[in-house]
């Protein structure tokens, strides 16, 4: 894995343990949604789990036709920025995407088992990480919902920066229900 990889992924190991750890915290509570409509800190981190199976499919899948990749432009620098930025904003909302919608499993899991799963994508990321193409670091590999395509470095960023903007959700969510 290349340093700059190296640094982006330990940065998101870090932030996802320190989220999971705010969630076991809560014990039974994790499972108890704040309001009417509203997640559970379980949900979060499922719906976290579920968006980094999709990511990692996603580039998988792409890395197959590698050859076809476009290099990432200026837009996309921007977008990504942009992104980033929103996902920092205290109390910025956005609505999950509907086709993450629908591959979120209707049933929650215990944490202990969303916690494996997230490890089993995460070891799985790792290793695309590992074997990662230097000739692609600059070309899209994802496509965001909201942005638009992104490099492998961006994609990184945004993992990160989603599950930090989750835990200042999950941080949340534990004042509400304590």
């Amino acid at each position: 894995m290349n340093h700059r990889l190296h640094l982006r992924f330990e940065q998101l190991e870090h932030a996802t343990t320190r989220l999971l750890q705010s969630v076991a915290a809560l014990g039974d509570k994790a499972r108890q949604a704040p309001g009417p409509g509203q997640w559970s800190a379980v949900q979060v981190v499922q719906h976290l789990v579920v968006a980094e199976t999709g990511i990692g499919q996603y580039m998988e899948k792409k890395l197959l036709q590698a050859d076809a990749l476009a290099k990432a432009g200026v837009g996309s620098i921007l977008k990504s920025w942009l992104l980033r930025a929103l996902l920092r904003l205290p109390f910025t909302r956005f609505k999950a995407p509907a086709q993450l919608t629908q591959l979120t499993p209707a049933t929650i899991p215990p944490l202990p088992e969303l916690q494996a799963e997230w490890e089993a994508v995460r070891r799985r990321l790792e290793r695309l990480l590992n074997e990662y193409p230097g000739n692609l670091l600059d070309r899209a590999i994802f496509k965001h919902p909201r942005s638009g395509m992104l490099t492998i470095y961006q994609t990184l960023d945004f993992m990160l920066d989603h599950v930090l903007h989750h835990q200042k959700q999950v941080e949340r969510i534990a004042k509400a229900v304590a």
